[in-house]
């Protein structure tokens, strides 16, 4: 968690550099747009394309990257590439961080995450610059190309466009290529690899884990675009005076930036109420685990539906593809759900108290940036809802953003320490329910 203070610390001076931005540029403000950054959030309180220089976007688009893979995966992949020995204790940490089961083939597993992460950016760049090049000069699309395909590989969010991508609304190539790109970084580096392997006929069948973070990720997305679609369809300031095939494109993008990434084709305060509600449900549950996403997770929120189904039934053994399910891990399940939702709800008390906004104006933004999801009901013009907020309150969103990337328990253990495992075992005591 340090090495992303850090990170976030080194990525706010060098905003705050004169040739980094332009006119005036508060130490806050950099250091919300360095964390929003490298958490991969995509909240804004500064408009990027017009507030910083091109050395400033440079500077965000390295923080994305480093943040996306988590500084300890891009350190220790510069230290293989040095043919560098990799101690026991960096082992342990990387293997955290990439979520990978076990410590054999770890640093082979680390070569092929870049040269997959590598691959899908280059794929996207190329993409998103060929479109990009019918609107503007072939460098400007390059970039344009390049910012873009990193932002979305990584659930960033950001954008070179002040009015994000709303200018694309109707456009096939940018609503396919953008959500897939954060498809792809959200479902986790482990599910990307043995997909691959199934696909080559190295894996008869798939894991427990890829299948519950397919069919999850696959309900969420179909999910929240049924309601966008059926709560907005006849809405006159949202989805209302759009074409069919318009209004489901939106609906797609959308549904899929709900969950991960911040970028948005439509005017997020224009939605209902009821929609803006369900959205902190979506994002809330973030992505995948060993991905570029935050939140609580799609395995997490899966284990725990699995876990509550099963306790209905009277059945004390959870099971889903015929493979059993760690009481521990449901448990844990919970307690996630349980802490994460106890952090946005006071982060949204105590700023709804002190910055006297809407409510669920500030429970959609707290729970964006806790979720790294970076979209927002706006501040009435480009930039964020959370720009509205004094430093007290940006530095709360700071820490959600923060909370997000690290995750839950890291974050946690960090404040209030790891409980000594007690050797000694109490007889069961019987409490009502």
């Amino acid at each position: 968690m340090f090495s992303f203070i850090a990170l976030i610390f080194l990525g706010a001076l060098l905003l705050s550099l004169p040739f980094a931005h332009n006119g005036e540029l508060r130490f806050m403000d950099a250091l919300f747009t360095s964390t929003s950054a490298v958490c991969v959030t995509g909240l804004i309180v500064k408009d990027t394309p017009v507030d910083f220089t091109s050395f400033g976007h440079l500077i965000i688009l390295l923080l994305i990257q480093i943040g996306g893979l988590g500084y300890m995966t891009a350190v220790s992949f510069l230290a293989v590439m040095r043919r560098q020995k990799i101690g026991h204790r960096d082992r342990l940490i990387l293997q955290e961080s990439l979520n990978y089961p076990g410590m054999d083939g770890l640093v082979r597993f680390l070569k092929i995450v870049f040269s997959t992460i590598f691959t899908i950016e280059v794929i996207g760049m190329i993409v998103l610059t060929l479109r990009f090049w019918v609107d503007m000069p072939l460098n400007q699309a390059a970039w344009f190309g390049v910012f873009h395909a990193v932002s979305a590989f990584n659930n960033a969010g950001f954008s070179l466009f002040s009015d994000n991508l709303m200018g694309y609304r109707g456009d096939f190539v940018i609503n396919v290529t953008i959500p897939v790109l954060i498809i792809l970084g959200g479902l986790g580096y482990l599910v990307l690899l043995e997909l691959y392997h199934y696909h080559r006929g190295r894996v008869l069948r798939l894991s427990t884990h890829t299948k519950l973070v397919l069919i999850m990720s696959a309900i969420l997305i179909v999910l929240g675009m049924a309601i966008l679609l059926s709560m907005e369809w006849n809405n006159p300031k949202s989805f209302g005076p759009m074409s069919t095939y318009e209004k489901i494109l939106a609906a797609w993008f959308a549904s899929v930036n709900y969950r991960t990434a911040g970028f948005n084709t439509i005017d997020f305060s224009t939605l209902t109420d009821s929609n803006l509600f369900f959205g902190t449900f979506f994002m809330m549950t973030g992505g995948s685990p060993g991905g570029t996403a935050g939140g609580i997770k799609t395995t997490a929120v899966a284990l725990a539906l699995i876990g509550v189904w099963y306790t209905l039934r009277g059945d004390t053994h959870a099971h889903i593809f015929r493979r059993s399910l760690s009481p521990y891990q449901i448990n844990k399940a919970y307690a996630f759900i349980f802490i994460a939702s106890i952090y946005v709800v006071v982060s949204t008390i105590i700023l709804s108290e002190v910055e006297r906004l809407p409510f669920l104006r500030i429970l959609f933004e707290t729970t964006s940036a806790f979720g790294t999801v970076g979209v927002s009901t706006g501040n009435g013009g480009v930039l964020s809802y959370s720009a509205l907020f004094s430093d007290w309150g940006k530095l709360n969103i700071i820490i959600l953003m923060l909370m997000g990337r690290v995750g839950v328990f890291a974050f946690t253990i960090v404040i209030v320490g790891k409980a000594a495992e007690s050797r000694i075992k109490y007889a069961e005591g019987k409490v009502v329910i």
